[in-house]
Order: C-alpha cells, then structure tokens, then sequence
C-alpha cells in the first residue's frame, strides 16, 4: 500500500501545481491544497459551512467517496457548481486516489 499519492490541482489562473500527498494522516483535499500554499480560501476552515473549498474534479476515473446531505446543499447554492463539483474539505485523502486531478473554483 502506498503510503503517498500524486495529485494535480489547476489554480484559478490555470497553473498547474503537482501535489505530493501523504495519506496516512486523514488529510483532506482541503488540508494538502492549504499546505502547498494554493489559493484555496476554506474559510470555515474544513466545517462544510461555507463552500470556499469548492472544486471541480476533472478526472471521473478516480473513486471518490459519495457527496454528503451537507456537502450536497451548499453546492446547490453557488452558481458555478456543475455534476464535477465537490468541496475539498470532504475529500479525505486515500491511496486510491492517486492520479487525481482537480480545478480550483473561481469565486
């Protein structure tokens, strides 16, 4: 079992960062975006209450774990969510996911 993933995450201004990612310390998306020092806003700091982790994922071969009842309603709220949407404090890192590649949300 890996004990680390590669993730690409696209910032707002279309840069594209290459994420080494533990996953043995229940990190969220959230959490590695914020430790690489990504624009990533997460202003409730990973509570699901404000949405300013929003991302789009851009890989669909990559399982992901089900959106939350939560998670569900506060992108139902923001104009620019679509079908790829998903709030990266709910994305808690596995070796599953390596290869992920995610967009950045623009606000």
């Amino acid at each position: 079992m890996k004990d680390e993933i590669t993730i690409t995450v696209t910032d707002q201004n279309g840069d594209e960062h290459i994420l080494i990612c533990p996953v043995d310390m229940g990190l969220t998306l959230k959490d590695i975006c914020k430790a690489y020092d990504l624009p990533m806003e997460a202003m409730c700091g990973g509570m699901a209450m404000c949405a300013t982790c929003h991302c789009f994922i851009n890989e669909e071969t990559i399982a992901l774990p089900e959106k939350g009842d939560i998670e569900e309603a506060l992108l139902s709220e923001l104009f620019n969510s679509d079908a790829t949407s998903r709030l990266a404090c709910q994305i808690y890192l596995t070796a599953q996911m390596d290869g992920l590649s995610v967009r950045i949300a623009g606000h």
